[in-house]
């Protein structure tokens, strides 16, 4: 091995055990109580491990009903926006009428927005919808997303033409054209795409916050926020062995989809011709 690849493969792995110590901590710190955390010089491990941080703040906070508001949630935003970005991708792809690349242009500019500068005027309309304190204010303005149909038109992009071409001379419609043909050709990109869509939606904080009031309508990340304000002593232990518990679902889409995200990145890159 060159002595450059030997300085990249030691600064990328110095760069991934930068970025694993927060979470090992995180786990290790989630076993301790609270004396534990106070000792100097520092405890690196737990001793002795208190195993009960996990069954105390499973009980300290309605965390069954925040998990089944993240899930479902996610799962609704993950299949509402695999469904409307492909359909869009294919029509900016393959459907060609005048302005398409302008209006491309324009709807992917809106991607530059931060979601802070729009959340007023959002608010509003959802108000006037009735769905303000609803999860309908977390899964309906997901929709529209703008880097999942950037996506999806590369793919879309790399599929061969002709193998629309030899179906429609078959008699398929567009329609299933796009079903039958486009859609099995990409699917790794919606494999990555559903899954970081999974994991945005999992880890979304600033509008359930702005939107939701009821404290049965919380998902996990406003759980976690208002799990140290209810108590008079912040229980450190308690509060990361709840953020350990709270990552678990990420943890397992990322474990399980790295590959297709890197792949997916790559070919959203390269693909487009």
């Amino acid at each position: 091995m060159r002595p450059r690849q030997v300085a990249l493969h030691a600064a990328l792995s110095l760069g991934g055990l930068a970025m694993l110590f927060p979470f090992v901590w995180m786990l290790l710190t989630s076993f301790k109580g609270v004396r534990q955390m106070l000792n100097n010089p520092l405890d690196w491990l737990p001793h002795p491990w208190r195993w009960e941080n996990y069954p105390d703040a499973l009980g300290a906070m309605p965390f069954g009903t925040a998990y089944w508001n993240s899930f479902y949630i996610a799962v609704l935003n993950v299949t509402l926006t695999l469904l409307t970005s492909a359909m869009a991708a294919y029509a900016f792809a393959r459907i060609r009428f005048r302005g398409s690349g302008a209006l491309f242009v324009v709807f992917l500019a809106t991607q530059m927005v931060p979601a802070q500068v729009t959340v007023v005027p959002l608010y509003l309309m959802l108000a006037r919808f009735g769905w303000i304190d609803s999860h309908l204010s977390l899964i309906v303005p997901t929709i529209a997303n703008p880097f999942a149909v950037f996506l999806l038109r590369q793919f879309i992009r790399a599929v061969p033409v002709e193998l629309e071409e030899a179906a429609r001379i078959d008699g398929a419609s567009r329609w299933r054209c796009f079903w039958h043909v486009v859609l099995p050709n990409i699917r790794p990109g919606l494999g990555a795409l559903g899954i970081i869509a999974f994991l945005a939606s999992w880890n979304a904080f600033f509008f359930p916050l702005i939107f939701l009031n009821s404290p049965e309508l919380a998902t996990v990340p406003l759980l976690l926020s208002q799990f140290s304000g209810q108590r008079t002593a912040v229980d450190y232990g308690l509060i990361l062995a709840a953020s350990a518990i709270a990552v678990v679902p990420t943890l397992i889409a990322f474990l399980v989809g790295q590959r297709k995200i890197i792949n997916s990145m790559a070919a959203s890159g390269l693909g487009g011709r």
